[in-house]
């Protein structure tokens, strides 16, 4: 027992003496709470000039609320696509009804005005929630694009200026786009 003691504190120091595995030099971080994150990601939508990259596990459309915040992000995108802003968009697909229900009707919506979008094998839950613009800004969390995670729960997420960062999540996104059926 007493080798088992020692080794395991030989373990730990090596560990907390140890640099971080991934440590990226970030510019800015911005905590991004509850309703915070719409008027965040809408401004930083419609200030892109190069690319978007979305990953979201669950999107909505809302057809009797054009206003609804979902909406207006996904016509965010469809309007940066206009721009001639690059714009990739990966939603689950998997074992949930309603969610598989509304990320297609979302898929269906953003493809007919030639956004590129993936849905992920149905053999994996995405999870995901997560947005690069630019290749400079990051937007991680936990917030959904629907009317509960949205308007009603609480929520968070960050708002990460960092090339560097950007990449790495560029380089995740790629590896799930191109697994996609």
């Amino acid at each position: 027992m007493r080798k088992i003691s020692l080794l395991w504190g030989i373990v730990i120091s090596l560990v907390l003496a140890s640099p971080p595995l991934l440590a990226l030099p970030a510019e800015d971080v911005e905590v991004i709470r509850n309703r915070e994150y719409f008027p965040t990601l809408h401004r930083a939508l419609q200030e892109a000039r190069e690319s978007i990259k979305v990953i979201m596990h669950s999107a909505c459309y809302y057809e009797e609320y054009p206003d609804s915040p979902s909406n207006i992000l996904i016509g965010d995108l469809i309007e940066a696509h206009r721009r001639g802003v690059k714009v990739e968009v990966i939603l689950e697909l998997g074992i949930w009804d309603e969610v598989n229900r509304n990320n297609r009707e979302v898929g269906r919506l953003l493809s007919k005005e030639g956004v590129a979008v993936a849905f992920d094998s149905p053999a994996v839950t995405t999870h995901a929630k997560l947005i690069t613009i630019d290749g400079d800004v990051s937007i991680l969390g936990s917030t959904n694009w629907k009317y509960y995670s949205l308007d009603k729960n609480n929520e968070v997420s960050v708002l990460i200026k960092s090339r560097e960062v950007a990449t790495e999540i560029e380089k995740y996104f790629r590896k799930i786009w191109n697994s996609c059926p």
